[in-house]
């Protein structure tokens, strides 16, 4: 994972109001082994950020198009 990923949280942080599922970018790596992501509402407002270790977290994938 890196930069600008998208993920997922595989548990939940109740203390941060934040569920298992809940899908944020990853906006930086405070350390090696650890992401600080960033969620955002529709609109793009920042509403939470929470930095745990990469076991915390699913990469998201989305289908490429092929050009032909």
């Amino acid at each position: 994972m890196k930069t600008l990923d998208v993920v997922a949280l595989v548990k939940d942080y109740p203390g941060e109001r934040l569920r298992c599922g809940q899908v944020g970018t990853i906006v930086d790596t405070p350390a090696p082994g650890v992401f600080l992501v960033e969620f955002a509402d529709v609109e793009g407002e920042p509403y939470a950020f929470l930095a745990t270790p990469e076991t915390d977290w699913l990469a998201l994938h989305r289908p490429t198009l092929e050009v032909v």
